[in-house]
């Protein structure tokens, strides 16, 4: 009997219309477009305008893109996993919001917070379903409206964040393609280093905690940055190197578009001409979760069926990983 493996049979994707450029930014606070270039590389983001909109909206449009491409049915839907660390409300879960505005009744949802990560997180999770056999399609939902959380007088976060929706098709293959290998690690130290400290239970919603900003992205650049190169570039080898993948046998790097040295480190520690990683980190900033669905939306139509593609993350918690997939088909 064959092995069943869950691949990628679809990709959408949805950024608000509103562009918030680094010249924009800059009478906003004390920065230029040549700093926040040098540093990080990003040009700008996306930004979610509207009252009443939230996570949830930016995730169903992409959600029906899907629907869209594929003449797939919501009710042919057996599970929505939506990763974020902005989610519309505490609870419900956004995933089941997001089934809610796409029709999507048969099936059951959740979420995952695995900050920077989600997305990785996320997709491995979903593939489980798939290869168990307890679910024959699957959603997986990058949504964050990152704007929500972000201090705009405070110039070391503020150029970093950007706003967009996600998702990804999943369904059972037979065929040598799909996910064939992943390594996911976290460590809770990190969570000093890079956090939102107010709405939860620890500090819950009051005048305090608005005053003293703790709605608000809390990060130690240097801190994070030092563990993200380590870390992504670390897990990226090692799944190179024990799926027996060479430079030259790798398709693509698909990087979360954190921070461009960042990317450029993880690639030069596994050999890869930078023709061969995907980089839109200039013009969307970090979404978060979305970055890396993002990024094989917009080059969906480079990707051919086998193509060998390693997809790499850091994030908040710390969080971390790497998923070594073949590639499920060629675009129309």
């Amino acid at each position: 009997m064959k092995k069943t493996s869950a691949v990628i049979t679809a990709v959408g994707a949805y950024v608000p219309d509103y562009i918030l450029n680094n010249h924009e930014l800059s009478k906003m606070v004390d920065t230029t477009d040549e700093w926040i270039m040098t540093r990080v590389g990003i040009k700008e983001r996306h930004i979610q305008k509207g009252e009443g909109l939230g996570a949830s909206d930016m995730g169903a449009e992409a959600v029906k893109e899907i629907f869209a491409k594929t003449g797939i049915k919501p009710e042919e839907i057996d599970l929505v996993i939506c990763t974020t660390v902005t989610p519309d409300h505490p609870f419900p879960a956004t995933a089941n919001i997001i089934a809610d505005k796409c029709g999507i009744k048969n099936g059951h949802g959740f979420d995952i917070n695995g900050g920077c990560s989600g997305f990785i997180y996320g997709l491995d999770t979903a593939s489980r379903f798939i290869e168990s056999g307890a679910a024959k399609k699957v959603l997986v939902v990058g949504a964050e409206k990152m704007s929500s959380i972000v201090d705009y007088t405070d110039r070391t976060t503020c150029v970093l964040f950007g706003d967009a929706g996600t998702a990804v098709l999943l369904e059972p293959t037979e065929e040598e393609i799909g996910i064939r290998d992943r390594i996911l690690r976290s460590d809770g130290f990190g969570r000093v280093h890079l956090h939102m400290k107010g709405g939860g239970s620890v500090y819950p919603a009051s005048h305090e905690t608005v005053d003293n900003k703790m709605h608000y992205i809390y990060q130690e650049g240097q801190h994070v940055f030092k563990h993200a190169v380590s870390k992504m570039a670390d897990v990226s080898v090692e799944i190179m190197e024990r799926n027996n993948l060479s430079a030259d046998e790798l398709s693509w790097l698909v990087p979360h578009q954190a921070n461009l040295r960042i990317i450029g480190a993880t690639a030069e520690r596994m050999n890869l001409d930078k023709e061969k990683v995907m980089i839109n980190i200039e013009r969307y900033g970090n979404t978060t979760s979305a970055t890396i669905p993002l990024c094989l939306w917009e080059w969906e139509k480079q990707l051919k069926k086998g193509d060998n593609i390693i997809l790499a993350a850091f994030g908040a918690g710390f969080t971390w990983g790497s998923i070594y997939l073949k590639w499920g088909y060629d675009s129309k």
